[in-house]
């Protein structure tokens, strides 16, 4: 193992539940209807990629880059005070970055991505947005990018993540995957299971990473 990559939206910030409080605002202002698998569907799709679902699928009646303007503007006055860190995540990265070169591969717009290293300050070698690359996640576009920014082989990379979208992304990456499931959106157990490990909550991770027989 060679490198650390981190998801963000459920590993290092609890804003999930914030995206799907959001869009789901959003989507009823305009004239859409929610459905049950959207929350799901969405998680981890780039901007472009969900503002059309929220359009097309949904039946939201504004264009694709309206919707995605009005949700990412809600979305950064949600994290103008501080993003809703997760407890001990942001001491989990700098615990990781003193060992290993780490990243961020997120599905976040960059805005969002930005807002949270600023006010943290983390010592991370690459930041990658979905919307930066060909696809979202599960595609592997993300995760791809980011280890080839930070110079090193996907399969030398560990990637962190909670959903079932973002796991499927870092394992088609060909990346060792630890799992730390989100808890208000459990990821697919048969997804699950192939994790290199599952850890309860963040604060886990470096005993795990430790523990890597690659570590």
């Amino acid at each position: 193992m060679e490198a650390v990559i981190f998801d963000l939206d459920g590993v290092l910030v609890d804003s999930e539940r914030i995206w799907d409080e959001v869009r789901r605002a959003v989507v009823a202002e305009h004239g859409g209807t929610w459905r049950e698998e959207a929350t799901r569907a969405l998680q981890g799709m780039s901007t472009p990629e969900w503002a059309r679902y929220l359009v097309e699928e949904l039946g939201a009646r504004l264009s694709p880059p309206e919707i995605a303007t009005l949700v990412v503007k809600r979305m950064a006055a949600r994290y103008a005070a501080e993003p809703p860190l997760i407890p001990g995540a942001v001491e989990v990265v700098r615990q990781v970055s003193a060992r290993w070169p780490v990243a961020i591969a997120s599905s976040s717009p960059v805005i969002l991505i930005k807002g949270f290293l600023d006010v943290t300050g983390l010592p991370v070698g690459a930041a990658v947005s979905s919307e930066q690359v060909g696809a979202g996640k599960p595609a592997p576009d993300v995760y791809l990018r980011a280890a080839e920014l930070l110079g090193v082989a996907p399969a030398e990379c560990a990637a962190v993540e909670d959903t079932t979208n973002g796991l499927r992304s870092a394992l088609a990456a060909g990346m060792a995957v630890y799992a730390v499931p989100n808890p208000h959106f459990p990821p697919d157990p048969e997804v699950l299971k192939q994790a290199t490990a599952v850890v309860k909550k963040i604060t886990d991770l470096p005993g795990a990473l430790e523990s890597s027989p690659d570590a």
